[in-house]
């Protein structure tokens, strides 16, 4: 937690614009050294969560209250977003935002309204299928999102190695959930 807090830190005190710390893989700060960031960097102005961790989030948005933004940053946070919103984490990062803007809007605005039909609904019609493709391979979390946005005629750059782009017949599964969206 020490070298966190000293990182973050370091990182506030080079900047005068807001920054947002992240919980993810090997950097994973706890509650009391998150409070500790915003007692000591009044420009931590939120923190994202990418472990899945509702009880650590529960504990950082309980000790931190209203100092904070919190944002959910889970691979296809979708899946998560219910659970993470009663925990005090009402907004996330949408990767499919990127490919479908549309549906990532509505699926949102029904998650903060408590449409739970339409959120069932898109779950089951993009998101769960979605997930599927995207858990079949390590790093296809990155490669279905390139993929979604190439197959909307934009470019999103190569993968960086070791990643692999989808497999052709991954990509047609891919372009048929895009379709069944936009009909």
């Amino acid at each position: 937690q020490e070298g966190i807090f000293r990182h973050v830190k370091a990182v506030c005190e080079s900047t005068g614009l807001g920054v947002i710390i992240y919980n993810r893989a090997n950097s994973v700060a706890n509650a009391d050294t998150v409070a500790r960031l915003a007692d000591a960097c009044p420009n931590l102005i939120g923190f994202k969560d990418g472990t899945g961790k509702v009880d650590l989030v529960r504990h950082v948005t309980a000790k931190l209250g209203d100092r904070l933004c919190y944002i959910g940053g889970m691979p296809t946070h979708e899946l998560f977003a219910e659970g993470f919103n009663g925990a005090g984490v009402t907004t996330y990062s949408s990767a499919v935002f990127n490919f479908v803007p549309e549906l990532a809007q509505r699926f949102y605005r029904a998650m903060r309204t408590g449409d739970r039909a339409a959120m069932e609904e898109i779950l089951h019609s993009f998101f769960f299928p979605f997930a599927a493709l995207r858990d079949r391979e390590q790093g296809y979390p990155v490669s279905i999102i390139k993929a979604g946005v190439e197959l909307i005629g934009r470019t999103p750059g190569p993968l960086r190695p070791p990643l692999t782009d989808l497999k052709p017949q991954e990509k047609d599964v891919l372009r048929g959930l895009i379709e069944k969206i936009a009909a």
